[in-house]
């Protein structure tokens, strides 16, 4: 075959990773629109998005419930609390139809968080590939090297998303 015509296929990180973005549509918080794969043996398992708890209003309906998070650092980030991150519904979405996810490979948007660290960790899941990196994503990188747990990014770049980190002024504007 002409190498002009040959098409380069994505490899099964890709390939998964853009399924999982696919997924992201289906989320229902403007500010975390991410999806999550769940894979074994390069076959899909589950997949979950960032969504409220079945029966619960959206944000997408009704609106962000921000809760404000001052760090020991003194930085101040602000957190939706509405909805379930994409990873935990995953996790549920197996537990619900009894799938096992020991030994499998998680894709993501960005690293993991703390909780849902571990709740990966504990479900067995070997493997955690994300397309890139959360801002405060240390704690989560530090507990998978504890566990022996491979952690793979697509991109060194960090997730940004919109009024996240906050000024020591926005502290009191909602106070009022």
């Amino acid at each position: 075959m002409d190498e002009k015509f040959k098409r380069l296929r994505p490899s099964w990180d890709e390939y998964f990773i853009q399924l999982a973005d696919t997924v992201a549509n289906r989320a229902t918080c403007d500010r975390g629109r991410s999806g999550c794969v769940i894979t074994k043996d390069k076959q899909i398992l589950v997949t979950g998005y960032v969504g409220s708890p079945r029966g619960l209003e959206h944000c997408d309906d009704v609106g962000h419930l921000f809760k404000k998070v001052i760090h020991e650092d003194g930085s101040i980030t602000q957190h939706c609390v509405r909805t379930v991150h994409a990873e935990q519904n995953a996790i549920t979405q197996a537990a619900r139809r009894g799938i096992a996810l020991e030994g499998a490979t998680l894709y993501c948007r960005m690293t993991p968080c703390r909780t849902c660290a571990m709740l990966i960790i504990n479900c067995g899941i070997e493997r955690v590939v994300c397309e890139k990196k959360y801002h405060a994503g240390a704690e989560s990188e530090a507990m998978f090297r504890q566990v022996g747990l491979e952690l793979t990014y697509m991109s060194e770049e960090v997730q940004q998303y919109s009024g996240q980190k906050l000024e020591n002024d926005d502290l009191f504007k909602d106070r009022d």
